[in-house]
């Protein structure tokens, strides 16, 4: 996969970030797309929000057990949100602030300064939100991730 852009954040290193983008409501920053791919974010101007998916790029290895940001109990990586996997992928969840030739100001930013982009998917939520879901061991912890901050853990 080939980036289509790079996300710009005010994040220069791991520690003292939000750790999801709930807890990053107010950060903001921009995405700057890579000339060839510009007539592709034709029209996203009309939405709200997108997913903004990007590669965990400071990332040189992964577990497969592993301790989260909001537990201190060992975890299946695929069961967590830690970004030390095998195909070190992220999402993010981006509200649009303004769109200006080849940059998306956003906010809600939960990533690295100099985070290669991707893809973009508009965020529909007709087709995103699902009720009644089950949130597994997280469902004791989840209300610490709106404050939470990363640690040099990962």
């Amino acid at each position: 996969m080939n980036p289509i852009g790079i996300i710009h954040s005010p994040f220069k290193n791991k520690t003292d970030m939000p750790i999801q983008s709930v807890g990053a409501k107010e950060i903001k920053g921009y995405i700057e797309i890579f000339p060839e791919f510009l007539p592709g974010i034709k029209d996203l101007d009309g939405f709200s929000h997108i997913y903004a998916i990007y590669t965990f790029h400071k990332n040189k290895d992964y577990k497969l057990i592993t301790k989260p940001f909001l537990d201190n109990t060992e975890r299946g990586v695929f069961s967590t949100r830690a970004p030390k996997r095998p195909n070190p992928i992220g999402l993010s969840i981006f509200k649009i602030e303004s769109i200006k030739n080849e940059k998306i100001y956003v906010s809600g930013i939960d990533v690295l300064d100099e985070t290669p982009l991707l893809d973009i998917k508009p965020y529909v939520s007709k087709f995103d939100v699902i009720n009644n879901t089950k949130n597994g061991w997280l469902e004791n912890v989840i209300h610490k991730s709106e404050n939470h901050k990363s640690d040099d853990r990962f």
